[in-house]
């Protein structure tokens, strides 16, 4: 094989992955607990919410990957490096909260998935997502990443058909669908709610991830053609993830909204699998609890990984993989056993994501931002601009939240 073949080879289709990995992220059960709640509740009203977190987690994804490829770091690696010790120690404190507030989500859908499928106890429910968690892990720990992205893009698929499958049955109008596409809010919950599903697909985890992912995929070339063919190969991986990611959150909320608005009971999830069940099919409601039961149980190994490296990159120490998955599992299984309402639960972890969002992007458009850093695949101008204004942004829905829900 030629040079020129060789290297046309190194930058094939194959090369997409880590973006999948990551854009499980978005299609975890605090989102299906989010955008249930949104369209039962709002009907149509928050979709274009879903429009835009998924146009910035496009962007942030990026941004992430580029970090990893050009700088050969991770995020965590790189912010613990600009931190004094006291400012590195706060900074990964913040980030293991967010890391358990992911697997709060995580291990309670799981859990809930279990019991509508097999009528287990929520608890013995999240023991099981918990463990199948770690053997997914362990396909990683022993077999390689590529391995890994292979089939957690394959549990992507299925979450994909378990949440969209009601569309060959019925879909909504499209005026009501164009209607939930101008932004706008009603009332304190409306705003708790975007900041869930804002929440739930910006993912603080999966922008610290997505940077290991990457480079630890693709490496660290030199600046030159082969960083910026891998750099372009990155573009089209992350786009596609979000188009995926994008589509199937969509169709939660709008699925909500066809068959659930005005419904009582169908603020929880397992309201939302019996309205599902009654309204559309029984075979449907099915695919849909598969969804639910993958979701949890491919996202729950993807944020323990995340957990790992966030560890590694901000206390400079690694730490065994069952011991990881104990200290992000403990407080989930702790709140099954209180008996706390599992929809609740799941969409308040997603505003704590909310809360950790910017600590993760800021950071981010500042690295990226650097020449000495990204030399000249630093970010153009008018990025750094874009990145800035989505991390206010979030930052002034966060605020809002708290004024509307203290008023409220």
């Amino acid at each position: 094989m030629t040079q020129a073949a060789q290297t046309r080879h190194k930058t094939g289709w194959y090369l997409l992955g880590p973006a999948f990995v990551a854009a499980i992220a978005y299609v975890d059960p605090g989102n299906v607990a989010a955008n249930v709640s949104a369209g039962a509740q709002f009907g149509f009203l928050l979709l274009w919410v879903i429009v835009a977190a998924n146009v910035m987690a496009g962007l942030v994804q990026y941004l992430s990957a580029k970090l990893g490829l050009v700088s050969g770091r991770t995020l965590p690696e790189a912010v613990g490096a600009a931190l004094s010790r006291p400012a590195r120690l706060a900074y990964w404190a913040q980030a293991e909260i967010v890391a358990m507030a992911t697997d709060v989500a995580e291990v309670i859908g799981g859990a809930v998935a279990l019991r509508i499928l097999f009528g287990l106890p929520l608890l013995v429910g999240g023991v099981i997502t918990g463990l199948v968690s770690l053997l997914l892990l362990g396909i990683q720990d022993r077999r390689g990443q590529q391995l890994f992205e292979r089939v957690i893009t394959g549990m992507l698929l299925i979450i994909a058909v378990g949440f969209t499958a009601s569309f060959f049955v019925a879909t909504p109008p499209p005026g009501s669908v164009i209607g939930g596409l101008t932004p706008r809010f009603r009332g304190s919950e409306s705003v708790l709610l975007a900041a869930a599903m804002l929440g739930a697909t910006v993912m603080p985890h999966a922008v610290y991830l997505h940077s290991g992912l990457a480079r630890d995929r693709h490496g660290h070339p030199a600046a030159g053609p082969q960083r910026r063919r891998l750099l372009r190969v990155t573009r089209v991986d992350v786009g596609l993830a979000m188009v995926v990611a994008g589509g199937v959150n969509g169709a939660m909320l709008l699925v909500a909204a066809l068959n659930m608005a005005g419904r009582g009971g169908t603020g929880s999830i397992d309201g939302a699998y019996a309205a599902v069940r009654d309204t559309v099919n029984p075979t449907i409601a099915v695919f849909f609890a598969i969804g639910l039961l993958t979701s949890g149980l491919a996202s729950s190994s993807v944020g323990a990984y995340a957990g790992a490296m966030i560890m590694q990159g901000l206390l400079y120490r690694a730490v065994p993989l069952l011991m990881r998955r104990l200290v992000t599992l403990a407080p989930s299984l702790l709140i099954l056993a209180v008996g706390l309402d599992p929809t609740r639960t799941l969409v308040l972890s997603q505003v704590v994501l909310s809360f950790g969002i910017p600590m993760a992007l800021l950071p981010l458009v500042r690295l990226t931002s650097d020449r000495r850093l990204m030399g000249p695949d630093v970010n153009h101008r008018l990025t750094t601009v874009v990145g800035w204004v989505v991390g206010v942004l979030i930052s002034v829905l966060n605020v809002m939240l708290i004024v509307l829900t203290v008023k409220g």
